[in-house]
């Protein structure tokens, strides 16, 4: 479950009487509100109890009065409470005042802004759904209340520093872990651009999972632990910072963001309080090499100290007593500032699914690779090749009239059943389908793996949305890495670090395309027992294999 951090809007805010009903009253309040003023009220009460000297008052007569007077009494305080609500309702009480402030951010128009995809990935515990939270609450995104929710929940539970990161970590198994399981998602808005969180699991068992986030995603934010020892285990000791760092690579982000966080842990701190530059720089060095060793350029690679924990260098730059060594901007002005992604509207449209179920029809979640959709538009769902009809287009929870390249969309269409779309079809316009194919041929490169691959090898195979298993039915060629060179034709077998041409087929047709043609349904992982084995682009599909 990921929900996504809405305008809240506590009870308390709402207008209503400042009291309980008078428990002893029968009228309503309109009823009472209707009896005459009381005007005088010290001498009406004293003049109605004891009466006047020349005429004595009957135990009858008292009685009656007394009952007048609880009317009376009624009426005043049910005016009293209506006065006072109208005035707390025109004049706005200092909690309005101050929930209108802290959520001046959330409301500005995000429609003019550019829309980013961002993926937090990192070591389970670095701190992703952490400096996620924290940037959705310095944001807007998640007012006072709910923080203040959050806050009391956790420390119900002795957790109270996983406050923000239970902003994205909304289940009980989740919270009660302090573990991401489910690509969280939530948006926030920057003064020139429209984010949308993608915040990866971190633990080795979710990893399909944060491929399902990095596919989707333009920029990559690697949260990095610099306390002592957690760094050394993310990174030197198999831990998830390597292979995050490569699957994103391969799932075709552009863009790293390298936040190295807890810069504020006791652990690492200098004697006079101040972060420690040595201790970042060791993380920076250790991780540099290995990120240009995966493809990453070092231009495409932005390095930033943070604490996720208490802001710092989040939304404003750290305070130069406590980081002078630090002089670019926080973290929030580097995403702002970063090259937005070219996006693909001259193409024809090609969205894979990422998720479905029925919501008053059939509704597909995706992200929009390449054209516009709008809305009553015909399309086709391959590779079953069922025409539909869009009936609503949906962006986070706004009802629009048309998606554009990039954006995460849900769509509620007509002419196709819930249980008849599988994760990983595509939806494509009749002009420029994408067929399913079940035999191809593509380039793979193998990791650190244990064993030896040859032909008849079976895995697990991640194409854009699609997870299918696969087989390589054979080896072509054996080729260099760096010259992409035939190195030895059909060989026997490959071992860790070679690269290949080889022929993998699929028990179920999916909806590929050469990587030249379209990258983004032209990449692939492979993974087995728990790891991933490969990384590999598609050359040939389907028909355009010729016999050899």
């Amino acid at each position: 479950m990921n929900p996504q951090a809405k305008e809240f809007v506590p009870q308390s805010f709402l207008s209503k009487s400042l009291e309980e009903p008078i428990a002893n009253g029968e009228e309503d309040s309109e009823n009472l509100s209707k009896k005459p003023p009381v005007t005088g009220f010290q001498e009406s009460w004293e003049d109605n109890l004891v009466g006047s000297e020349d005429q004595p008052t009957s135990k009858k007569e008292v009685e009656s009065n007394l009952n007048t007077l609880s009317d009376q009494v009624r009426s005043l305080s049910v005016q009293e409470r209506q006065k006072r609500t109208e005035e707390e309702s025109s004049e706005g009480t200092w909690e309005e005042e101050e929930y209108e402030q802290r959520t001046r951010t959330a409301n500005f128009d995000a429609s003019s802004r550019k829309h980013v995809n961002i993926v937090f990935i990192g070591h389970v515990d670095a701190g992703k759904s952490t400096v996620s939270g924290h940037i959705l609450y310095l944001t807007g995104m998640v007012d006072d209340r709910t923080m203040e929710k959050f806050e009391r929940e956790a420390k119900a539970k002795n957790r109270e520093t996983w406050k923000y990161a239970w902003a994205l970590d909304t289940t009980e198994q989740e919270r009660a872990k302090g573990k991401t399981e489910e690509c969280g998602r939530a948006e926030f808005l920057t003064e020139h651009k429209h984010f949308t969180i993608l915040d990866a699991p971190g633990h080795k068992n979710f990893v399909p999972q944060m491929i399902g986030g990095a596919t989707q995603a333009d920029i990559a934010v690697l949260v990095i632990s610099a306390r002592k020892g957690e760094f050394e285990t993310g990174f030197e000791r198999g831990g998830q910072t390597r292979e995050h760092a490569m699957l994103a690579k391969t799932a075709g982000v552009r863009q790293l963001i390298v936040a190295v966080n807890k810069m504020d842990d006791p652990s690492i701190l200098n004697p006079d309080g101040t972060w420690n530059k040595a201790r970042y720089d060791e993380c920076c060095e250790k991780l540099l090499p290995f990120l240009k060793q995966i493809g990453w350029k070092p231009q495409d690679i932005y390095w930033i100290p943070i604490s996720g924990y208490t802001g710092q260098n989040l939304l404003e730059k750290v305070d130069p007593t406590v980081c002078k060594w630090y002089t670019s901007g926080p973290l929030l002005t580097i995403l702002d500032e970063l090259k937005p992604p070219q996006r693909a509207y001259d193409l024809k449209v090609r969205m894979p699914v990422t998720d479905k179920y029925k919501e008053m029809g059939t509704v597909v979640c995706g992200k929009l690779e390449a054209g516009v959709i709008t809305k009553d538009q015909h399309l086709f769902m391959m590779p079953n090749r069922v025409e539909v009809v869009v009936d609503a287009i949906f962006i986070e929870s706004t009802e629009v009239e048309r998606a554009e390249p990039g954006d995460n969309v849900r769509l509620r269409i007509k002419g196709i059943e819930e249980e008849d779309i599988r994760i990983g079809f595509v939806l494509c316009e009749a002009d420029a389908m994408v067929q399913g194919s079940t035999l191809f041929d593509a380039q793979i490169m193998l990791l650190d793996y244990k064993n030896i691959i040859c032909a008849g090898y079976s895995c697990v195979m991640h194409v854009h949305a699609a997870v299918e298993e696969c087989t390589i039915e054979k080896l072509l060629a054996q080729v260099d890495r760096k010259t992409n060179q035939v190195v030895q034709k059909r060989p026997k077998f490959l071992k860790p670090g070679m690269a290949a041409i080889a022929r993998i087929s699929v028990a179920q047709p999916i909806c590929i395309l050469p990587f030249k043609e379209f990258p983004q349904l032209g990449r692939f992982i492979l993974r087995d027992e728990g790891k991933t084995v490969a990384v590999g682009i598609i050359q040939k599909v389907g028909n355009t294999i010729t016999a050899d």
